[in-house]
Parts: C-alpha cells; sequence; structure tokens
C-alpha cells in the first residue's frame, strides 16, 4: 500500500480532509470496500505523520472509545464516563474491576512503542509466546492479516474478545508500518462481527475501518485544534510546574488535578483557569472529583 507524503504545515486548516467520495459511497462487494478501507487507512497515514496532531491523546482517546466498545460486546453498560472514573479515581490498593481492566489494557497497548512486551504488559493472561505466535497469523495485506489474527485468537481463546482486537490493531500497525497500535477494529466491529470467519469476517473488518478510520481522522483534528489553543495560552499561566501540567494535558484524555506536579490547592485553581480560557474542558460535570481533558 502506498502512502501520501505527510504535509506538516502548521496551518490547522491545512489538516488533510477525508475525500467525500469515501465516506458516501456505500459499497457492497469485498473488492468495493477493501478498495475504500485502503484510502481511509492512507489519509489515516498521512494524518498520523502530523507533527500538529497530538498523537499519543489522540491513542488515549481511541483507547477509551475501543475500551468502550469492548464493554458493550460482553454485554456490560460502562460508558466513557464510567470508565474513566474507573482508572482516573483508583486509590492505592484499589482494584480497576472488569471495566477498569478492559480500559488499562488499551491503554498500556497504545501507549508505547509496539512490542511483544508492551501487549504482555497490557494482556497480562497471555505469555509473550503466544502473543507472538497469534501475530504471526497473519498474512497478506494489512487488513487481511488483521483479520486473520482475529480470527485465531477468538478460535483459541473464545471470549478474549478485547485481547482479541487489540492483536489484531497491533497486526494491522506493524502491515502499516506504526510504531504504535492505534484502536480502530474495535470502534467499528459490531458483536455479531467478532463471530464471523473467512471473507464475511475480512469484509467486516473492511467496513470497520472505513468507518473508524474517519472518525480517527476528525478526532485528530479536533485534537489538534483544541492542542493548539493549550499551547497558545499556556505562556499566560504563572503557577510553577504549569508547564509541565500543560504537557500532561497534551498527552493525556482525562487527568485528575491530584495527577498535576502542583500542590492540591493550586492545581485545582490552575485547571479552573484553563476551563476559564477554553484551554481544557471538565469532563465529569460533578463538583468534586472532577476530571479535565483537552
Amino acid at each position: 500500500m502506498m502512502f501520501a507524503r505527510p504535509d506538516h504545515s502548521s496551518d490547522l486548516d491545512m489538516l488533510p480532509r477525508m475525500p467525500t467520495w469515501v465516506t458516501s459511497a456505500r459499497p457492497e462487494t469485498l473488492e468495493d470496500v477493501a478498495f475504500l478501507s485502503g484510502a481511509a487507512l492512507g489519509h489515516l497515514h498521512v494524518v498520523l505523520g502530523r507533527e500538529d496532531v497530538p498523537q499519543a491523546l489522540l491513542r488515549e482517546r481511541l483507547a477509551l472509545r475501543a475500551a468502550e466498545a469492548c464493554m458493550g460486546f460482553s454485554g456490560r453498560s460502562e460508558r466513557a464516563g464510567e470508565l474513566r472514573d474507573t482508572v482516573h479515581l483508583l486509590r492505592p490498593g484499589d482494584l480497576p474491576g472488569p471495566a477498569g481492566e478492559t480500559y488499562l489494557a488499551w491503554r498500556r497497548a497504545a501507549e508505547r512503542p509496539r512490542s511483544v512486551k508492551v501487549l504482555g504488559r497490557a494482556l497480562p493472561a497471555f505469555e509473550p509466546g503466544q502473543i507472538a505466535t497469534w501475530l504471526d497469523a497473519g498474512k497478506g495485506t494489512p487488513v487481511a492479516r488483521a483479520a486473520m489474527v482475529l480470527e485465531a485468537v477468538l478460535r483459541e481463546a473464545q471470549r478474549s474478545d478485547e485481547a482479541a482486537l487489540i492483536l489484531a490493531d497491533t497486526s494491522l500497525a506493524q502491515a502499516l508500518n506504526l510504531d504504535h497500535l492505534v484502536p480502530l477494529l474495535a470502534v467499528g466491529l459490531k458483536r455479531a462481527d467478532l463471530r464471523k470467519q473467512g471473507d464475511d469476517l475480512r469484509l467486516a473488518c473492511h467496513r470497520a475501518l472505513v468507518s473508524s478510520a474517519v472518525e480517527a481522522v476528525r478526532q485528530a483534528a479536533d485534537l489538534a485544534r483544541r492542542a493548539a489553543h493549550l499551547r497558545v495560552v499556556a505562556p499566560k499561566l504563572r503557577a510553577k510546574g504549569a508547564g509541565d501540567a500543560v504537557e500532561i494535558f497534551l498527552t493525556r484524555d482525562a487527568v485528575a488535578p491530584s495527577a498535576l506536579p502542583l500542590p492540591d490547592r493550586a492545581a485545582r485553581r490552575l485547571c479552573d483557569r484553563l476551563v476559564d480560557l477554553g484551554a481544557v474542558r471538565e469532563l465529569t460535570g460533578r463538583d468534586t472529583f472532577r476530571l479535565y481533558g483537552v
């Protein structure tokens, strides 16, 4: 698959948009859908090469959406806000529970350059050797490889949807020569798709990647604008440690004031100041135990 050379223009209005013929087409055959998914992934690859897109933050946002999708696959009802709470409001010694474990698995898999070691940390129930064997199960084009890995894991480790999707996205990242896993498949697939095999599963994966790549590009453009605004207002912050705090906001989906490198009261004031400046949002709607994000 050939990819266009990334344009690193600092003008955010130049962030390339997904072509309308990708988003408006309604193909039926495997060949047509494969063509569209290749175009969508190629466009996403360009966006992922942009310096003005906060890549770590984008992966965290996509990891949250993937974890939310996995909750639905398993019949659970936790949504994004609840998943954030299960992880960001944990106290020392607390266990995150099934929902928190799923969210942590996606975050751990996406936060560092892809490797079997990183995947072993994200999926501790599986031996590194088994993870490597599953990743080698994929052959052919990028999406075909990802579908084969997905099918192999689900065949050998039933009810391991989360692990299968993480490894399938890792296989896709390998094929596209991406340094990090980018959570894509879970967001686009339906629960019934995970029981498909062969060409039916490949077709489902192609369709899923068209929709998820379109959404990832939209999310990247939104985060690029928000990150640029945060960088603009950063010099107005006078609190000691504010610069380090800004960098945390640029890499994490959600931040509790206690996670910032400032005293508690100063951290809360900084968060409120950033909200007033339109640089971050309060994500929970609560008066206490608040979380903030770009």
